[in-house]
């Protein structure tokens, strides 16, 4: 496989944003959803209105999240809307919760823990997505980005549930009591993130990849409690290959020489967080080997 591109910027404005979608090339039309955590209530990383909004609202985009496996703010519907208005989404774009209505199977190929993924029904009604990750940390997946975002972001509330017990339960209620062993959950991430690509795939709809790196936490946005960033920002990465995409995340962390990245590094080895990436290369969802190309130099 040809190494990916990975574009770059260290800016982390709205005109960087609008600036590293134009240099992948691909221009998304129709109806197109954007994938964005919007944050649990209580949460402070999450990708703010004044960064995204522009950017959501020159592709006519429509944010698009799933309700929450476990109890919180975002677990119904109404509930979720109501966070997404206070965290500033809907002063931009229309909120579509994508499992509101229901939800559908699609299959997962080469999986060996997942037969299927769950996702939010509502995901077919778009012709294009954006998948817009923050990066950071997680306390269950040791860290995330697109791959996440694509996995556990685009699955319905039982899609979740079966994400995380790694196929042994659909029922959110019985999640905590069926968690499988680490490494089968972050798998099943894998599979799950392949399975909505291969989805669009079959269907000739693009998916462009983009992560904020920045308020670098070592929790995610769905923590209530969230701690405060624990290194620098980094900047942005965009690609076309979401295992590319959150590679170039991971290696920038290991790279930093700022102190605090240490704190993030323990958080992510350990829940075997790295381990998503050569797994999902291996199953075919992208390539670990990139080209980073810093749009700010040219």
């Amino acid at each position: 496989m040809d190494k990916a591109k990975v574009f770059f910027t260290k800016n982390i404005t709205s005109d960087s944003l609008m600036k590293i979608y134009k240099a992948l090339g691909v221009k998304l039309t129709g109806k197109v959803g954007v994938k964005v955590s919007t944050g649990e209530r209580g949460s402070k990383g999450y990708l703010k209105a004044d960064l995204i909004g522009p950017f959501v609202k020159s592709l006519n985009g429509t944010i698009i999240e799933c309700n929450t496996a476990y109890a919180g703010a975002r677990n119904t519907a109404e509930d979720h809307l109501e966070v997404a208005k206070e965290h500033g989404f809907t002063e931009f774009a229309d909120v579509d919760i994508m499992d509101a209505d229901g939800e559908v199977k699609i299959p997962v190929h080469n999986g060996k823990n997942l037969e299927y993924d769950i996702i939010g029904k509502n995901f077919d009604n778009y012709d294009a997505i954006v998948n817009l990750a923050h990066g950071k940390g997680h306390a269950m997946g040791g860290f995330g980005a697109n791959l996440k975002n694509q996995s556990i972001g685009i699955a319905s509330r039982n899609g979740k549930a079966y994400i995380h017990t790694a196929g042994k339960s659909e029922d959110p209620d019985q999640l905590w009591n069926n968690l499988p062993e680490q490494i089968n959950f972050i798998e099943s991430m894998a599979e799950a993130a392949k399975a909505v690509a291969d989805h669009l795939k079959e269907q000739n709809k693009p998916i462009v990849y983009i992560t904020v790196m920045n308020a670098l936490s070592v929790d995610c946005d769905c923590d209530a409690h969230q701690g405060d960033p624990v290194m620098g920002d980094l900047g942005i990465v965009a690609s076309l290959d979401p295992v590319a995409n959150d590679q170039a995340f991971i290696d920038m962390i290991w790279a930093s020489v700022d102190p605090g990245a240490e704190k993030l590094k323990q958080r992510i080895d350990r829940q075997q967080g790295r381990e998503i990436l050569p797994y999902a290369e291996e199953i075919g969802l992208g390539t670990r080997d990139y080209e980073l190309i810093n749009i700010d130099e040219e």
